[in-house]
C-alpha cells in the first residue's frame, strides 16, 4: 500500500496536487496553517491511494512524497 506524505513547511497550496489526483483523495487542510501562512493540504482516504504520484510529480515545490 503507498501513503501519501506531505512536507507541510513547503506547500505554497496552489492545489496542483488536488486537480490531479485520479482518485480525488486530496483536499484543502483549513484545519492547520503552515509556517509560511498557507493552508495545506491532506489525504481524506490513505486506503484508496493507488501510489500512481500524480500529487508529487505536479507539486511544483517538491513537497509530497509517496512511500511505497
Amino acid at each position: 500500500m503507498a501513503k501519501v506524505v506531505f512536507r507541510e513547511d513547503r506547500c505554497k497550496g496552489c492545489q496542483l496536487c488536488i486537480r490531479f489526483c485520479p482518485k480525488q483523495i486530496i483536499e484543502i487542510d483549513r484545519k492547520r496553517i503552515n509556517q509560511k501562512g498557507f493552508y495545506g493540504v491532506r489525504v481524506t482516504d490513505q486506503d484508496k491511494c493507488t501510489g500512481c504520484a500524480s500529487c508529487a510529480i505536479m507539486c511544483p515545490d517538491v513537497a509530497i512524497e509517496i512511500e511505497r
